[in-house]
């Protein structure tokens, strides 16, 4: 059995559980793959991308939703081994990509190399909307986690002094059409890592070219490393502490928050606290 096989049949076998089972759930509960979907899916040559890459081939082939998908790596100006390692795993894995150029980095380099984060990620998104809408795709698929879910939300409590999460999908602001999916919301980060190791791959960690060194390894020293910690320490005590996190989200008792903001609107509690005053007032 060629290689690609082996590691396309692991993921409904041997990780059927923790991978396939809890991918399609994602899938279904948040109605994010319908028939006719013409996707893109984003890889980034991390683990996370890829596996997305071969879960939504295995849909296509044999699930019952008919849709159409794009394998594409948008390449900001990789260094020649971190291209090179991409497409190797790509060729590994049997997933048909497509590789763009775009001069991100060196734009960032010029504009912003002190602090290049924000505007990277901000070039990014549009470089990727602009080929969705090349390829004429209504949906963008990522790979973000379950992981990737309760560290954000952290993040923004801690760092933001709000409460949000990165949602299973969204609609694109500035793109009329285009939808964002994340099809492995609920796959935790150490099921991926079990897939990985048990198949024998190696995938690039960060291949920004201002944080080369970290090519192939986690140096443990940003906000979300720093969350990744925390839960873990945090599961010592009580192992179920992440899936507690993920379920508040999902069970917001809005009479008992100080405050809420849609569309940019604080609304505080005691507008509401004041109505019921108004009405016992009334109801004498």
């Amino acid at each position: 059995m060629d290689k690609y096989k082996e590691i396309e049949r692991s993921i409904i076998t041997k990780y059927r559980k923790d991978i396939w089972s809890k991918f399609v759930r994602a899938v279904q509960d948040y109605e994010l793959i319908q028939d006719n979907d013409n996707i893109m899916v984003c890889i980034s040559g991390g683990k996370d991308s890829f596996l997305l890459a071969k879960c939504i081939q295995e849909l296509n082939r044999h699930g019952k939703i008919k849709f159409n998908a794009h394998f594409v790596v948008m390449n900001p100006g990789y260094n020649e081994k971190n291209r090179n390692f991409i497409l190797e795993n790509a060729k590994k894995l049997n997933v048909p990509i497509e590789m763009f150029d775009s001069d991100i980095f060196a734009v960032v380099d010029k504009v912003a190399s002190k602090s290049p984060c924000y505007l990277c990620a901000r070039m990014r998104r549009g470089f990727l909307y602009n080929k969705a809408k090349e390829l004429e795709c209504n949906k963008i698929a990522l790979g973000h986690h379950f992981d990737d879910v309760i560290e954000t939300t952290l993040l923004s409590m801690f760092y933001g002094s709000e409460i949000k999460t990165m949602m299973p999908k969204l609609h694109s602001d500035n793109f009329k059409g285009l939808e964002l999916i994340r099809p492995l919301y609920l796959v935790k980060e150490e099921s991926i890592i079990a897939w990985m190791k048990s198949n024998e791959l190696t995938f690039i960690n960060c291949a920004c070219r201002f944080t080369e060194n970290c090519s192939l390894i986690d140096d443990g020293r940003s906000k979300r490393n720093e969350m990744k910690e925390l839960i873990k320490n945090l599961r010592k005590i009580n192992k179920n502490v992440d899936y507690n996190i993920f379920k508040a989200l999902d069970n917001i008792n809005l009479n008992c928050v100080l405050g809420i903001k849609k569309d940019g609107q604080y609304k505080s509690f005691l507008e509401e606290y004041e109505k019921i005053k108004e009405n016992d007032l009334l109801d004498e």
